[in-house]
């Protein structure tokens, strides 16, 4: 086995994936199964800990797997697998549920007080203990690094917590694992809200761009992106929050560098700016759709096949060693 650090991550399929999941993690991964062994999961236990419905989850769980082989994940690079068909994952977060987890932990998680604001009686258990399943993800395969966004940080100190107390009580069973936050471009921002991340859950659909968008309807939501005052193009994030985002979106899609693009915008308005943004934006949606539209049912069977394999004798050696540490094997 070689010396390359271990790197689990994962995306919902639930909603429609847009450019921000595309900037702040897949585009990440695909660069990183270069230097690290890659685990990455479509974790479908942690869509339904929220109402879907059964034959679009089905669907999405396809998509997903579609668009993780468009943006350039490499199954003979990396394990790409659906989270429930390795029946480990749940097991091993029953076992840090009773092992490792404290509510005192799940208490202190803001991620699950934001999605539930006062409705926390109606919500799922599953959807307060989705930390822990998270958890379980990641430990089971001896992750050294998770890429994150800022708001899941606390799920993977959890993860931490958890691996360091069952060490203390069992021997060393886990890696402790460490999170790795992308700075530049690692938060999208809404078109019309910048004060706001783009979110694929947010009912107005003119707030993201969707990576399946028709392009036709992606440039008009770029054309209709709210600006800020004043008409200079610079990256201020405090003062020009809403050029900033598209600033950003511009470097990270048509491959430059920001402080160029201020640079060959000085003088130019916004509305030549947005222009060009939106024909950026249309060619990168073209590229990766033509990709995508080539991949075929078949092959999406096969890598999930494939990766279920992979990850299932990963994950099934690890539990087993786990199961004897406490006793239940």
């Amino acid at each position: 086995m070689d010396n390359k650090k271990i790197l689990f991550s994962g995306v919902q399929p639930s909603g429609s994936f847009n450019i921000a999941g595309y900037i702040g993690a897949i585009s990440q991964w695909v660069k990183m199964q270069e230097k690290y062994r890659c685990v990455f999961s479509i974790v479908d236990y942690h869509a339904i800990t929220v109402k879907q419905d059964p034959q679009t989850l089905r669907q999405q769980i396809k998509e997903m797997v579609k668009i993780y082989l468009a943006a350039g994940i490499d199954p003979n690079k990396s394990i790409i697998f659906q989270q429930s068909s390795v029946s480990a994952h749940t097991e091993l977060a029953w076992i840090l549920n009773c092992c490792g987890a404290r509510m005192a932990d799940l208490n202190k998680m803001t991620q699950f007080k934001d999605k539930v604001g006062a409705n926390q009686e109606s919500a799922s258990v599953g959807l307060f203990d989705y930390p822990v399943l998270m958890a379980a993800d990641i430990l089971l395969y001896s992750t050294d690094l998770v890429p994150v966004g800022e708001d899941q940080k606390q799920h993977v100190e959890l993860a931490r917590d958890i691996a360091k107390r069952i060490n203390n009580q069992f021997g060393d069973l886990f890696v402790v694992p460490q999170a790795v936050i992308k700075e530049e471009g690692a938060r999208i921002m809404s078109l019309l809200n910048p004060d706001n991340k783009m979110s694929k859950s947010d009912p107005n659909q003119n707030n993201s761009i969707a990576l399946l968008d028709n392009i036709d309807l992606a440039k008009k939501k770029i054309m209709k992106a709210v600006t800020d005052s004043g008409t200079e193009i610079v990256y201020d994030k405090e003062e020009k929050p809403a050029i900033a985002n598209l600033l950003t979106i511009y470097a990270q899609l048509g491959n430059r560098e920001i402080p160029r693009l201020v640079k060959d915008y000085k003088g130019k308005g916004y509305g030549d700016f947005k222009k060009d943004l939106a024909e950026v934006v249309a060619k990168f949606l073209n590229d990766f759709q033509d990709k995508y539209n080539k991949i075929s049912e078949k092959e999406v069977e096969n890598v999930l096949r494939e990766g279920a394999r992979r990850a299932e004798k990963i994950a099934k050696s690890k539990l087993d060693e786990i199961k004897k540490a406490i006793g239940v094997k």
